[in-house]
This record gives C-alpha cells, structure tokens and sequence, in this order.
C-alpha cells in the first residue's frame, strides 16, 4: 500500500506503528548524537573504541533480518566477533548510547502530527499497537505517547526480527483484532512494508519528507476524522 493512498478507517481496530524512523526522524537525532559523541570521546580518546561498538552493532543487525534464537543475547555477540570486543562492555555501550542518552533528543524529533494522530485514534476507540526493532518503552516515555500493547523484536514473546511477522501477529493476539482490522505503519518496505505483507495487514510507508515539510500524521488524522465522521453519519 502506497503512502499516499487513503485508508478506510470504518474498517480499522488497531493501527501498529514502528518506531525507528516511523514516529521520530532518525536523521534529526542522529546529527545531535553525533555531536555529543564526539564532543565526549573527544575527551576520551582511549574510550573510542565505543564508537566502533556502536557501528558494528547496528550493522550486524541490519545484515541479520528475519533472524531468531535468542535475539537478546545474540545481537551482542555478533558484534563482539567483529572486534573482539568483551560482551560486558558492548551491553554498557549500547545501553547508554543506544538506549537511555538518545531519549532526551525525542521530543524535538518527533514527527509533526505524531501525537495529535494517536489522541485522534484514542479518542475514536482504535487500539494503538507498537512493533519495534528496539526496545521502545522508555523511547514512547520520553515523546509523551501511549500505546495498548508495546513489543520488541527482541522480546522473548517475539525473538524474531522483521520481515518475520511474529511480533504483528502477536499484537493482534493481544488486541484481538484480524489482519484486515488492523493498519501497521513503519518506515522501511523492505522491512516494515514486507512484514506486513507476510501478516496479510494493510500498511503504510510514512514519506520522505524534511521534517519542517511533514505532513504525513496530519493528512492520515483528516482521512481519520472523515472516514470516522462518514461512519456515525450512515
């Protein structure tokens, strides 16, 4: 399904976002931490090793879609077999850069529109679900969003990693709705999109749009508001 199409939400229950990419701009983020970063190992030039860390930890992700077993602990050790790097200390470098020092960057990267769509579906009765690479918990906290069920491919009720759709399948358990109930929206086809396509759900590919032209939340909360307003109507 194509971004721009309009989604009848006469139809919807639930609509499952992503994270990453989906409800903030990962570039906007990105530049702030890479100011910090250098600013902090600019001053600990012995430390810089954290750096290639963090590299090699997302890169051994991103080459591992659609992997399983055991996803928590497995996702440091692929990053230690590329460097050699004590599996101790990538789980305090990931956790703190990755996890907990990003979080006070969301709230100015957060997409426009993003919070007005979740108090629209709230409002309308649809459950909102959240599909994350990534823990998302304190990530959702941190943008002042709330959501009914919150899962992580890493989760041990998932253990899966996208395209795999076990984490959609599970929120829809949760939720008690069918893949035609639902709508997940996501940042990546190749991921987010094949996902979806694999749990039989509509979806949606948020725009690639710089972030003061974004308007992606706002159209989809006019289509809500239509399609929800023709339903009470008939």
């Amino acid at each position: 399904m194509q971004s721009i199409s309009p989604v009848d939400f006469q139809k919807i229950k639930a609509v499952i976002f992503d994270v990453d990419g989906t409800l903030y701009n990962q570039s906007r983020l990105r530049k702030k931490m890479l100011f910090s970063l250098m600013r902090h190992y600019a001053l600990k030039p012995w430390q810089l090793k954290d750096m290639l860390i963090l590299h090699h930890f997302r890169a051994e992700r991103e080459k591992k879609s659609g992997a399983t077993g055991d996803l928590e602990n497995a996702q440091y050790a692929w990053c230690a077999s590329k460097g050699n790097f004590p599996i101790d200390r990538i789980k305090k470098v990931v956790q703190f850069w990755m996890f907990q020092f990003p979080n006070k960057y969301l709230p100015g990267c957060v997409y426009p529109g993003v919070k007005a769509f979740f108090e629209a579906l709230q409002k309308k009765g649809i459950k909102i679900g959240i599909y994350s690479d990534y823990e998302a918990v304190e990530k959702l906290k941190a943008m002042n969003l709330n959501a009914d069920v919150v899962v992580s491919s890493t989760s041990k009720l998932v253990d899966q990693l996208k395209p795999n759709p076990k984490g959609l399948l599970y929120i829809m358990a949760q939720l008690g709705v069918s893949p035609d109930e639902c709508l997940f929206i996501g940042d990546r086809q190749e991921l987010d999109g094949e996902c979806a396509i694999r749990a039989g759900m509509p979806y949606l590919i948020v725009d690639k749009k710089p972030f003061n032209e974004f308007d992606f939340y706002h159209l989809l909360t006019q289509n809500l508001e239509r399609s929800r307003t023709k339903k009470e109507l008939v």
